[in-house]
């Protein structure tokens, strides 16, 4: 069924402003995929915070011109499934996800930051941790030179007997007040 004009530009403005948002748009042939995994790939995009489409490429091109992802206008052929995201991984990572366990979901690329991804790219996206692990990674990293001073300090002080380590810790707040 074919829309007509005001049903093509409510098509490419809502996807105009997707793109806008998005760091991330990840293309995928979905082909011979049925109705039922179709519909388990969009309810786990949709609990990722991914948007998924089937769109006309034209319209899809349309949407897409004058943004970061225009750098792929010429990839868009066939019978593709758009991904966008905010969150610069999970695109990708939903989608790469489901290929392994689907082969019928064939990566075609993506785009992100303005770049072209080819298949590698997009699975080498898919493979870096989300933000909140590398938060985690990072807060950790931040905090292991404070805990092995800590630890220092604790084992000196049961070394010199426990006594000595009320004063030193007194000391800095001394220095301070000075």
């Amino acid at each position: 069924m074919s829309l007509n004009r005001s049903e093509k530009e409510a098509v490419i403005s809502d996807v105009t402003s997707l793109a806008a948002k998005a760091q991330t748009l990840v293309m995928a042939e979905y082909r011979g995929i049925t109705v039922a995994e179709m519909t388990k790939l969009r309810s786990e995009a949709r609990s990722k915070g991914v948007t998924l489409s089937v769109l006309k490429n034209t319209l899809a091109r349309r949407a897409v011109a004058g943004s970061a992802f225009e750098v792929v206008g010429d990839q868009m052929t066939g019978p593709l499934i758009y991904g966008f995201s905010e969150d610069a991984v999970a695109a990708a990572k939903v989608v790469a996800d489901f290929a392994k366990t689907n082969d019928k979901l064939v990566i075609r690329g993506g785009a992100f930051g303005g770049k072209v991804l080819d298949v590698n790219g997009v699975k080498q996206l898919a493979n870096i941790p989300s933000k909140e692990v590398l938060l985690a990674q990072l807060l950790g990293l931040m905090q292991s030179p404070i805990s092995r001073t800590a630890r220092v300090l604790a084992a000196l002080a049961e070394k010199r007997g426990g006594g000595e380590a009320a004063p030193a810790a007194d000391a800095p707040a001394e220095a301070q007040a000075a």
